[in-house]
């Protein structure tokens, strides 16, 4: 007999953990389709320098503290031990190895469809998938005549592949400027941006920018979810003081690519070992395609405030903005994901 639950979430990274932790709290029957072996969501993936944005004290998921000094921004290894820690302290129904593939609708129910041939079915639907897999690289002229290496910074780990390379990184939030910087004491470098860069002091009167964003309630201030486009970067005057001084430098977006590199928009070409592309993503939801009216017409869900406006029963958590400007960071989906299981109990 196929058990039918009242709400099935897709992922189980931060935003698929605080989103389970409440629809367990509130008794629901729920289950959770995680792709990958672990509970850890993209942070196996990221960059092995890679550190949170913001220190112990607000990185932390509804109902169990990170623990650590509270001034100190966590690694990459911390926040995955913690994540799978979350989920193993409160035995949440996680099914990992599950890749959903297709999510169609009946009537009364959604039907989920797995890349290992399996069929859940459920009353409401979560979409916590977030990102990462779904890379933006820009549309640009002859890009695929250049005979370097082209990656995204989804697939950057370590300056050591880089040793001696002339590699350009193209971008200007905070992903780009700390690989470019940390690329700098083994390779000729090269941030290329449209604009220049923004920075935001990550200390403001001896307090972490997280302070204030708590203490102000700046994040749910209306508009304030559109903060979360912003490409400013984060700073202890470490990185604009080094791209001050030129180490890595910056210059302005390249106007072509060729051959064997780019032209620069003093018409100077130059040879390029690897360029780097650190412009974002796109939401990883192709699996709503099925779903009329769920996506527009670039693949972006539409929704207000996290529920779907053109179908009932579906939702997001972790979405970039979706509620406010730290909705899809570990210190500000837990509040996103106790609203939407409101949403969901109310809906049942």
């Amino acid at each position: 007999m196929t058990i039918i639950f009242d709400s099935i979430v897709i992922g189980a990274g931060q935003s698929g953990l605080a989103t389970a932790y409440y629809l367990k709290n509130k008794g629901l029957k729920y289950l959770v389709l995680e792709k990958s072996n672990q509970t850890a969501g993209s942070w196996p993936l990221y960059y092995d320098s890679l550190k949170l944005f913001s220190p112990v004290q607000y990185s932390s998921l509804p109902g169990l503290r990170f623990l650590g000094d509270i001034d100190l921004y966590p690694t990459k290894i911390e926040v995955m031990s913690y994540l799978n820690t979350y989920a193993q302290k409160f035995e949440l129904n996680i099914s990992t190895g599950k890749t959903v593939t297709e999510v169609l609708k009946t009537k009364e129910l959604f039907l989920i469809k797995t890349e290992e041939g399996e069929l859940f079915k459920a009353k409401t639907i979560i979409s916590a998938t977030g990102s990462f897999d779904s890379p933006d690289v820009p549309n640009i002229m002859d890009i695929e005549t250049f005979h370097g290496e082209i990656i995204h910074s989804s697939q950057y780990l370590n300056p050591e592949p880089y040793v001696n390379k002339r590699v350009i990184v193209v971008g200007a939030g905070n992903s780009a400027v700390q690989i470019a910087y940390e690329l700098r004491e083994k390779s000729q470098v090269t941030l290329a941006t449209r604009e220049p860069i923004k920075f935001i002091p990550q200390r403001i009167l001896g307090k972490d920018i997280h302070y204030w964003f708590s203490a102000t309630g700046l994040d749910y201030f209306p508009f304030a979810n559109k903060l979360a486009f912003n490409t400013s970067v984060i700073d202890r005057n470490i990185f604009k003081r080094a791209i001050m001084n030129n180490n890595p430098d910056r210059r302005d977006m390249f106007v072509s690519i060729n051959k064997y590199g780019v032209t620069w928009e003093s018409d100077e070409e130059e040879k390029v070992d690897t360029i780097i592309f650190a412009t974002g993503y796109q939401p990883n939801v192709n699996y709503l395609y099925p779903l009329q009216g769920a996506l527009d017409e670039k693949g972006i869900p539409v929704h207000q405030e996290g529920a779907s406006t053109s179908n009932k029963g579906l939702f997001y958590v972790g979405l970039p903005g979706q509620r406010s400007f730290s909705s899809a960071t570990l210190r500000g989906v837990g509040k996103d994901a106790k609203y939407i299981v409101n949403k969901v109990k109310a809906l049942l």
